[in-house]
């Protein structure tokens, strides 16, 4: 009998052993369950069990006195159910009291009694309490701003005190719009960097990154809207630089021709040989072939006779030589010339070459006598100058007859032949300056500014 009680206890205690493990705490392990708000977000660990709505009343009461706006909060909790009251001055707060409520360890749930206050003082009083708060950082952030301005002030003058020495820039830049430009740029350097001193003594470069960020995307859409002003612009300086011609130069830019008045940060302004204004943008002037007859003052001119088909076309040309060199108004060196240009059905076309010194000689009334003289030359000697001749094909019948330029007739002087050649001789071909002494009126007149400075090397 008393093996049979020993081995029934045995056999108890062997079956009741694992409840007993599974039931009871294991060392270093938290018995309780990890708790979550209905929500499923994380929560804010009680002190004490999850069913102590005391433990959880005085944890909500704390938390909400630490927290702006939600002091007025009051708690109460029956078995888990956080039941909030009380009037608040922002409505915002009223759902953040409820979401914190949530989140703390053992609660139910949160019936929200919370109203938004509608009493004046308590709506007032918080913003009364900033607006003095904001004030009295003003009222100690004042020194540090005036130091700030001091700086930016000081800096902005010796900017403009910088680009008021006239004399500096003028020296160390090639004309007075180069001079300007360097002005400007230095005075803006100047006082970039005192902005930049002021604002890092006040703690405010992030401000001004976003300032300078914000000023090259304008900057770079500005610079899209412009192209042409600011190419024409760039063009200003270069031509400024390089000096490709003078004032009164007689210049071809492009298929423009005329003497140069003056040359400006917009445009340059010829004056034509009909005596009319001409305003050409610079960005065309740099990108234009520029030819300059004065820059030497030779110059050649050449013209075009036609002779008879049948004449000896040497022969013409040394008579056509020989009565340039007579001309008093061409030069020896070079010497005129003469070339064979073209041989057409009816005509042979001979090409003459003269030069002149243009400081005293007009081209343009050198060449007209020039052709004039040949012309008679030849004609004297026998030879020529036939209009286009057309043969005629017939069918039936006998062939006509062509009658050739070179009838003897035609070999005789014309009567005040020799009156016409001494004409020549004499006539006025001296240089037109009627156009010179416009540009001179002009720039005289004009107060516009110029950028040709014959200080300077030209191009």
């Amino acid at each position: 009998m008393k093996s049979a009680l020993i081995l029934a206890a045995f056999v108890f205690s062997l079956v009741s052993y694992p409840c007993g493990a599974q039931s009871g705490p294991v060392a270093g392990v938290d018995p309780s369950p990890i708790a979550s708000s209905p929500d499923g977000t994380a929560t804010i660990s009680s002190t004490e069990a999850a069913n102590q709505d005391s433990d959880i009343a005085s944890r909500l009461q704390g938390i909400y006195r630490e927290l702006d706006g939600l002091e007025p909060i009051q708690v109460a909790v029956d078995s888990g159910v956080v039941v909030l009251s009380g009037s608040l001055v922002q409505s915002g707060d009223i759902d953040r009291a409820r979401q914190i409520a949530l989140r703390v360890d053992g609660v139910v749930a949160v019936q929200n009694n919370l109203k938004k206050s509608g009493d004046v003082s308590e709506t007032l009083s918080p913003v009364m309490a900033r607006l003095k708060e904001r004030l009295d950082q003003i009222v100690k952030f004042l020194p540090l701003l005036a130091i700030a301005l001091i700086i930016m002030v000081l800096f902005w003058l010796l900017g403009s005190a910088l680009a008021r020495a006239r004399s500096f820039w003028n020296r160390i830049s090639p004309n007075s719009f180069l001079a300007d430009l360097l002005a400007t740029t230095a005075r803006l350097l100047v006082i970039v960097t005192g902005l930049v001193i002021a604002l890092d003594l006040l703690g405010a470069t992030t401000l001004l990154g976003a300032i300078l960020g914000s000023a090259g995307v304008v900057g770079l859409a500005i610079g899209f809207a412009v192209k042409d002003t600011v190419d024409n612009y760039v063009s200003s300086i270069m031509l400024s630089i390089r000096q490709p011609f003078r004032a009164h130069d007689h210049v071809v830019i492009g298929d423009r021709e005329g003497l140069v008045i003056r040359l400006t940060s917009r445009a340059t302004i010829l004056m034509t040989l009909e005596g009319n204004h001409l305003r050409i943008p610079n960005s065309t002037v740099f990108m234009s072939e520029i030819l300059n007859y004065t820059r030497n003052s030779e110059r050649r001119f050449e013209f075009t006779l036609g002779i008879d088909a049948e004449d000896d076309p040497g022969e013409a040309m040394r008579v056509g030589i020989d009565r340039l060199s007579e001309l008093p108004f061409l030069l020896r060196d070079p010497a005129p010339s003469a070339r064979l240009d073209e041989v057409g059905d009816s005509n042979i076309i001979l090409k003459f070459l003269g030069w002149i010194d243009q400081t005293e000689t007009d081209w343009f009334k050198a060449r007209s006598a020039a052709i004039r003289a040949v012309k008679m030359a030849l004609e004297a000697q026998g030879f020529g100058l036939p209009e286009p001749t057309y043969r005629l094909r017939f069918d039936h019948g006998h062939p006509l007859e062509i009658a050739r330029s070179g009838a003897p007739a035609l070999r005789k002087k014309f009567k005040g032949e020799d009156k016409a050649t001494m004409a020549v001789d004499h006539q006025d071909v001296a240089a037109e300056t009627n156009i010179e002494k416009k540009v001179t009126e002009e720039r005289e007149r004009s107060v516009e500014e110029d950028m040709l400075d014959r200080r300077r090397p030209i191009e």
